[in-house]
């Protein structure tokens, strides 16, 4: 444990403007010194200082020189280190963990994925501890370990907290202590739709706009947004809730009292029990719906509908440059996109200007990866 202990504590303080250059080279992959001068208005000395840093603590490393700019003077290539500072980061279902290990730019270092033994947080905890000492083993630059979780996270008096996770069947659970303590990592823990819209935005699919919105579908319906550059959590770390919008006149109780919001009709369970199925056979009723099944196109028709009454909403009330659709739940974007389209349209007003919808392929390890880029983010308090 002393060795865990001495790396996470290894981290070291940086400056505001050494920080930032560090941010305009994950952002952008390889800069120039000049570049990364010009787009933070530092001085040459400022700038001198920043990158000495960066290097003594091996942040970054110079990989050439190339001439950029309109001075026509070559200028040194910085980009982020390999090998020195590496991020686990954990993504939480109701039956199974994923963890993804990543440098510091985000990328993949190493995968793996189990089935949950006992989702009692004591069990989880001492799981996920586990799961962590192995890939350390492989891995013994991690530094940080970020876990995301399908739920509401709070901070209370100082003490991140799990306030309710239905899939996971906790309340106030205080997960981040819990595996520092277990572990000697320094750990983060964020809702699970946060951190993927902070992912995508960084280094996915919104990477370069100033406004985004996230939109996921399959066990529940999550939505994220990113403004003016920064992701939105809300005043109680509860942003975002859709699934209770009402999108029908009337429908399905969605579980919770409501009928006709978008938890009565999108969810990929209640696609299944729609189409008259077991709330478990999602993965059968896609089938059924792509071979021409009245019933399983009919509750397609009605989630796409739902979807995109929503996607409608969104743009209506937030105005995002860009909407990233992904989850495991985009069977029904592709079987009902007729119905998206109509509904998305009619939902906005005619002179409305066309906003991307871009679908992304959904993968559990990109939920991973979203964590441990959690850890990089909060550590640099970006």
């Amino acid at each position: 444990m002393t060795n865990q202990l001495d790396r996470a504590a290894a981290w070291p303080v940086l400056t505001d403007a050494t920080r930032a250059a560090l941010r305009e080279i994950l952002v952008h992959g390889v800069l120039s010194r000049a570049e990364i001068a010009r787009a933070l208005g530092l001085s040459r000395a400022s700038l001198t200082r920043a990158v000495r840093t960066l290097q003594e603590h091996g942040f970054v490393i110079e990989v050439g020189t190339d001439v950029r700019g309109a001075t026509g003077r070559p200028s040194e290539l910085l980009r982020t280190s390999e090998g020195v500072w590496e991020f686990l980061g954990v993504k939480l279902t109701q039956d199974r963990l994923y963890a993804a290990v990543t440098d510091l730019a985000g990328r993949v270092l190493a995968l793996h994925e189990e089935t949950l033994r006992d989702t009692a947080p004591e069990a989880l905890v001492q799981q996920v501890a586990d799961v962590t000492e192995r890939l350390r083993a492989a891995s013994p630059a991690i530094c940080s370990l970020g876990v995301s979780v399908p739920g509401d996270v709070v901070t209370r008096d100082g003490v991140t907290v799990v306030e309710v996770s239905q899939f996971l069947g906790w309340r106030d659970v205080p997960l981040s202590d819990m595996l520092e303590a277990r572990t000697g990592l320094t750990t983060f823990t964020v809702n699970d739709v946060d951190a993927l819209t902070a992912k995508e935005h960084w280094i996915g699919a919104g990477a370069g706009v100033g406004s985004m919105a996230l939109v996921t579908v399959g066990a529940g319906v999550g939505f994220g947004l990113v403004t003016n550059g920064e992701v939105s959590e809300g005043a109680h770390g509860r942003f975002g809730r859709v699934g209770h919008l009402p999108v029908y006149g009337g429908g399905p109780d969605c579980g919770v009292g409501h009928e006709g919001c978008v938890s009565g009709y999108l969810p990929s369970s209640i696609i299944a029990r729609n189409a008259g199925h077991d709330d478990t056979d999602y993965s059968a009723v896609v089938d059924l719906a792509r071979a021409g099944d009245e019933a399983a196109l009919q509750a397609f028709r009605d989630a796409g509908t739902a979807l995109g009454i929503l996607l409608s909403t969104v743009v209506t009330l937030v105005d995002p440059e860009s909407i990233v659709l992904t989850g495991d739940g985009l069977p029904v974007y592709d079987i009902a996109r007729a119905e998206v389209d109509a509904a998305f349209r009619k939902g906005l007003r005619p002179y409305e200007p066309a906003v991307t919808v871009v679908v992304q392929p959904f993968e559990f390890s990109e939920w991973a990866r979203a964590a441990a880029v959690l850890a990089v983010r909060r550590l640099l308090r970006f």
